[in-house]
């Protein structure tokens, strides 16, 4: 058996312009370019990376990207007061922080990263990263999704590979992906509606006694732990979907969490690193974006 390859990449460039489409028509009806502030603290270079990508995302998709760099030195007072003036800037629709955080900002100290995090307006925390949000995901009526997830969930739909009634492993127990992905699987419905959701999910992580065993169950398997190539083709149950949301950089190869030639070998489809998950996160940030201006529109009137 040779695995399917699911093509992030391509997914995401269709969201891509089916948000530029909306963007498009959005502001037709006299409303100004949703705009996407970025907070990069430090000189961390993939950090930099990933805000460059941001950036040019929303230029393509025609929403406003700004990114405010700080320098490593900042306090966490003065990277609290940057996010409190974006959340007053009534132009500004989406908020977010660049993270991991640098250890050694705040004096030396490091960061709070929940209270930063947790100082995000809830109606601009596009990164879905809020308590408040988080919470609405909890009962099933959630305003923005966690895009690394939503965009997994995406992938799904448009490849016809269901969730419903099948049992979905999670490995990974992460508050960006592991946790909530497990909750929108379980949900009765989704945002692709019920055949990407009602899945049975269990979640398991590097410390799971029998992770062998357990992955061996999955009919799909979600790889989140951020070890590289942590999971081998004989904890794959033969036919199983293998989703990979791991990158990892190991001299000078990028590698998934999933050993992926041998993962090929047993799996129906599985997600390539890179080229998989991650073109799909920055879809999402831009979908989420345009929504975050879109509810603020509503709330205003």
């Amino acid at each position: 058996m040779t695995a399917e390859r699911l093509d992030g990449k391509r997914i995401a460039q269709e969201i891509r312009e089916e948000i530029a489409a909306e963007v498009k028509e959005f502001m037709n009806a006299g409303h100004a370019p949703p705009c996407l502030a970025a907070i990069l603290v430090g000189e961390d270079p993939a950090s930099q990376v990933y805000v460059r990508n941001k950036e040019r995302a929303c230029e393509k998709a025609g929403i406003l990207g700004k990114t405010f760099r700080l320098p490593a030195s900042t306090t966490q007072s003065e990277l609290l007061a940057t996010i409190a003036d974006l959340n007053a800037t009534q132009s500004v629709n989406g908020i977010l922080v660049q993270l991991p955080l640098p250890s050694t900002g705040n004096g030396g100290e490091g960061f709070d990263e929940r209270a930063v995090l947790d100082a995000v307006d809830p109606l601009k925390d596009v990164d879905a990263f809020s308590p408040v949000n988080v919470g609405l995901l909890m009962q099933g009526r959630h305003r923005f999704l966690p895009c690394t997830p939503h965009g997994i969930i995406q992938l799904l739909h448009r490849y016809k590979l269901t969730t419903s009634g099948k049992h979905v492993v999670v490995v990974g127990r992460s508050d960006i992906v592991g946790k909530p992905m497990a909750m929108m699987l379980a949900q009765r419905d989704g945002s692709c509606g019920g055949e990407i959701a009602n899945a049975t999910v269990t979640i398991a992580h590097s410390r799971t006694g029998n992770l062998t065993e357990i992955c061996q169950t999955a009919d799909i398997l979600i790889a989140a732990v951020g070890v590289p190539e942590m999971i081998s083709g004989e904890m794959i149950k033969p036919g199983a979907v293998v989703i990979d949301v791991g990158i990892n950089r190991v001299e000078d190869r990028l590698v998934g969490d999933v050993d992926f030639e041998e993962a090929s070998k047993v799996a129906s489809a599985i997600t390539p690193v890179p080229g998989g998950v991650g073109p799909l996160t920055i879809a999402m940030l831009l979908h989420n974006t345009l929504l975050a201006a879109k509810l603020q529109k509503t709330e205003s009137t």
